[in-house]
């Protein structure tokens, strides 16, 4: 493993969480008292092992102007020491689109080069706000096009520190809205949306949402898979503490990420559970039991089962945050997608399903 690769291995997004207990088992310390010790997996433990072995410079801005000197491609080349290879699919393809600040690139993955009108997901990739591309995500994305056997556009929102909140979210929610509206472009006829992302990305997802049930876009939003996202920053959780250090997400990345990106911590444009969840779409989300953000994931869960959403819910039991793109290095990671991705199809098919019992009443 590179030392790079470690630096976005490690480092996908900003860290904040929320309140249940770790599955483990209780062992005495030296004083007497009870402690959890959490349950990790062999081949998790295996990768933050090898981390600790080769110590990477930490995240600042001297890290962050030489990451911003490699190439897209050779950064996805030292992802591939963690993550799997992108799968081959009937189309990869580029595309650019206009945006508030300025062109946005696009990637379409899609298993068939041809299909007959349905949803296309738009894809938001992690990194804490910082770091992070379309590049490094491709395998994600289209791995997502292939087990959900939809059309996915990865979106190249603009990173901080060079554009500060809420450049992020303008661009998710701009790219929904232009995917809705310009299926032409892709060579695909789009009636809805699935909104998806990890780390940083599923916080995207979230916020993005919570923007077109407002003012909705000219396709409906029909689900909703954020993987690991950051909930709610505007308090501090338990498993932010428990796993600050040496889970993957270390508390001075994470205090890092947050000054470069400088979210309104109570606004629900970055902490999207202290909005008002009612309306929105059906959702699946994950989490993972040893990431900081674990307990956030849980209060978004509890929240949209409260205001009456549809939600699915993983906890990917003894693995990290990121545990999506460290399917290389933690070849189990694989299973907690593909699971996930069950959960997906599963409520899409309710939904289309749904939609076109609709359309066939008289």
């Amino acid at each position: 493993m590179t030392m790079m690769t470690g630096i976005l291995g490690s480092a996908l997004a900003l860290a904040i969480a929320s309140a249940l207990p770790v599955n483990g088992k209780d062992e005495p310390t030296r004083s007497g008292e009870l402690t959890m010790t959490p349950t990790i997996r062999p081949d998790a433990k295996a990768y933050l092992d090898a981390l600790v072995k080769q110590p990477r410079p930490p995240m600042n801005a001297p890290t962050i102007a030489m990451i911003r000197k490699i190439p897209p491609e050779q950064l996805a080349v030292m992802m591939s020491q963690s993550e799997v290879e992108v799968p081959a699919l009937a189309v990869d393809r580029k595309l650019t689109m206009p945006g508030p600040g300025g062109a946005i690139d696009l990637r379409l993955f899609d298993a068939r080069q041809e299909r007959s009108p349905g949803p296309v997901l738009v894809f938001y990739h992690g990194g804490g706000f910082v770091v992070g591309s379309i590049a490094t995500h491709a395998a994600l994305a289209a791995e997502m096009a292939r087990q959900l056997d939809i059309p996915v556009v990865s979106v190249e929102y603009r990173l901080a520190p060079e554009h500060k909140w809420p450049a992020a979210p303008d661009d998710a929610e701009a790219a929904a809205r232009w995917i809705a509206a310009n299926g032409a472009a892709m060579g695909r006829e789009v009636t809805g949306l699935v909104l998806s992302g990890d780390s940083a990305g599923g916080t995207l997802t979230l916020v993005t949402a919570l923007a077109l049930r407002d003012k909705p876009a000219s396709v409906p939003v029909e689900l909703l898979v954020a993987l690991y996202p950051m909930a709610d920053a505007s308090k501090p959780y338990p498993s932010m503490a428990a796993f600050s250090n040496g889970y993957g997400l270390d508390s001075a990345d994470s205090q890092f990420y947050g000054e470069a990106y400088a979210p309104d911590v109570n606004s629900p444009r970055h902490s999207a559970l202290l909005a008002d969840l009612k309306g929105l779409p059906p959702t699946v989300l994950a989490t993972a039991a040893l990431d900081p953000l674990r307990d956030g994931g849980r209060a978004f869960v509890s929240a949209l089962a409260k205001a009456g959403v549809s939600v699915s819910y993983h906890e990917a039991e003894g693995n990290i945050h990121g545990f999506a793109t460290f399917r290389r290095a933690i070849p189990s990671a694989q299973r907690d997608l593909d699971h996930i991705l069950s959960l997906a199809k599963a409520m899409l098919g309710r939904n289309e399903a749904a939609g076109e019992a609709s359309r066939s009443k008289p």
